[in-house]
């Protein structure tokens, strides 16, 4: 009667000269899986831990670009010193009903609630736009919105660019820019991300009074209110973020929101 005992078996198995065929296959599967087992096992462990400081780091970047603008750390102050966070519909430009920022990754993995993007529409290069976003506002004693800080993302001339963009309670004043990422060659479009570049966007208006889009990154030194000086040697990046601004300003991105929040509905 053959021996089904899995312990004889493993020992019969090991007394296997090192050379047998079998073996070393075995041997080789036996490592492949432990290891895979292994990795598997610390990207569930590790997931939360990125997560939480992905969540960190962005944190981390409101704060700063908040602090950076003129008047916004004693308007802070003034509301408690917290930014309130909500969910947006953007088609329809308003809260959304029954997504809360807890829930909003797994809405975001239903492919229902993304829109795919005509070549005209997609003048940002990013394909699909989200049905829903979370963004930060603050409003005054009054209730009336102070600053609305707007996550944005787009294809650069080497890679995507996420950022954060801030608009004064008007709506058609930038209050600042944060880049929170970028992959654009170093010294030349990666300066997107430098202080002295972010800080020109302060002031810059964003539509004229019929209501069209102007924001521009220059080719060169700022024409108007509605431009920044540019970057010697990135008018890619620069037209790339131009395209950004504009895209998420406009009525794919928080156009709808835009609008209601200056009618006084938001």
């Amino acid at each position: 009667m053959a021996d089904l005992n899995p312990i004889s078996a493993w020992r019969r198995f090991l007394a296997l000269p090192n050379e047998n065929r079998f073996k070393t296959v075995a041997i080789a599967f036996i490592v492949s899986a432990v290891c895979a087992l292994m990795v598997s096992g610390a990207t569930v462990v590790l997931r939360p831990i990125q997560a939480a400081n992905r969540a960190a780091e962005q944190q981390a970047r409101l704060e700063a670009l908040v602090a950076g603008i003129p008047g916004m750390t004693q308007l802070l102050e003034q509301s408690g010193g917290a930014l309130s966070t909500v969910v947006i519909n953007l088609p329809k430009g308003r809260a959304a009903d029954d997504i809360t920022p807890e829930t909003l990754p797994a809405a975001l993995d239903n492919a229902a609630n993304w829109k795919t993007l005509t070549p005209g529409e997609d003048t940002a290069g990013i394909g699909r736009r989200p049905d829903f976003v979370q963004i930060y506002l603050l409003r005054n004693d009054a209730g009336d919105i102070e600053l609305a800080l707007l996550p944005i993302s787009g294809a650069g001339y080497v890679g995507p660019i996420n950022g954060i963009l801030a608009l004064n309670g008007d709506m058609n004043t930038i209050a600042g820019l944060a880049i929170t990422d970028q992959v654009e060659t170093p010294g030349l479009g990666g300066r997107i991300e430098e202080p002295a570049f972010l800080a020109q966007f302060a002031g810059t208006e964003v539509a004229d009074p019929s209501g069209n889009i102007r924001f521009a990154v220059a080719h060169g030194k700022a024409g108007n209110a509605y431009e920044v000086d540019g970057i010697t040697g990135a008018t890619r990046t620069s037209n790339a973020l131009t395209r950004t601004i504009r895209f998420w300003l406009g009525p794919d991105g928080y156009g709808p929101l835009i609008a209601a929040i200056k009618r006084g509905e938001f």
